[in-house]
């Protein structure tokens, strides 16, 4: 009789089910308890059983990653943080900056010699304090697992669209469905990625979100800071090289960035999933709403680069998923 052989993939689910089995029953109390960090590891190995017994990570499409290349991300003298490098970063040579909006329309004269265009004051600068929220708190939510800063973060940006709410029952809603936006090209190792994120949030009503990748930190900030005016929708932030996600409802810059092309943006109001957790490597998160300066920004939210693999779209390039639609 011919034997039976199990897929390989197959046989280590099962091996590594039986192997957390064993350590749920040898380790219940330091899991509740999450001592040495046994929580964490715990729900990190549920995840990777939960990618395994999903199957191979589909190759499909999705949003693609779009590069602005605009001249408000252009990198100009005076604006790169130390970690973004020089004069390499700025825009291609085919890309010609504009006048900008301090440049005062000359009328032209008619026939009689009397201008036919009023002239238009010329714009004043003005530092801005602007967030979409007054009541952070209410529109919070915690990761019920270190590995979903992802769905928690999605979850933040549909209540605060009301298209959702901040219940530990929608987060895990939301992280049941992953398998359904996730392709290999936007995450390597599957699950959750910029471009699922973006599915997401189409899927709960939330349309018109899209990927966007930039050379510099401040253009990052300065698009991102324009979205949340125009909109009145968060802008979610791929903080620590990608690997986390922070929700962006506000910003303080040093004149309106929908007018002036060369706005500063000195920081952002910030929801971080992560809170009240701290990290060994990222330390301790801030509470709902708390303004991240530039300090802050230039600490945490950094270009793309992750351990799995390449990301030709994305790797040295800050990312965000941003919204382009006004909710009606």
């Amino acid at each position: 009789m011919p034997s039976f052989h199990r897929p390989r993939r197959r046989t280590i689910a099962i091996v590594v089910v039986a192997t957390v089995g064993l350590a749920i029953v040898g380790g219940a109390t330091a899991v509740e308890t999450n001592a040495l960090g046994a929580g964490r590891l715990f729900d990190r190995a549920v995840a990777k059983i939960d990618r395994l017994l999903a199957g191979p990570v589909p190759d499909r499409g999705g949003p693609e990653t779009v590069l602005v290349t605009s001249p408000d991300e252009s990198g100009a003298p005076g604006e790169l943080d130390p970690d973004e490098g020089g004069p390499a970063e700025s825009l291609p040579p085919d890309v010609e900056p504009s006048a900008g909006p301090e440049a005062t329309p000359i009328p032209l004269p008619t026939a009689r010699g009397t201008p036919d265009v009023t002239a238009k004051p010329t714009p004043q600068r003005r530092p801005v304090d602007f967030d979409i929220l007054k009541d952070h708190a209410r529109y919070f939510a915690h990761e019920i697992k270190d590995t979903w800063c992802a769905p928690a973060g999605i979850q933040m940006a549909l209540a605060i669209l009301h298209h959702g709410d901040t219940s530990a029952a929608f987060q895990r809603e939301l992280q049941s469905r992953v398998h359904e936006w996730e392709s290999r090209k936007d995450a390597l190792d599957g699950l959750w990625g910029p471009s699922a994120m973006a599915l997401a949030l189409d899927a709960y009503g939330a349309k018109g979100y899209e990927v966007r990748a930039y050379r510099t930190r401040q253009g990052a900030l300065r698009d991102a800071a324009k979205a949340v005016m125009k909109t009145r929708s968060p802008v979610l932030l791929m903080a620590w090289r990608g690997a986390h996600t922070w929700v962006m409802t506000g910003f303080r810059s040093d004149a309106d960035p929908t007018v002036f092309g060369d706005a500063k943006i000195n920081g952002t109001y910030i929801l971080d999933p992560w809170y009240p957790d701290i990290s060994s490597i990222w330390g301790a998160s801030d509470p709902p709403g708390t303004y991240q300066n530039e300090a802050e920004m230039i600490r945490n939210y950094l270009k793309w680069k992750r351990p799995e693999g390449k990301y030709p779209e994305r790797d040295g390039l800050y990312i965000s998923v941003v919204p382009t639609i006004k909710p009606r």
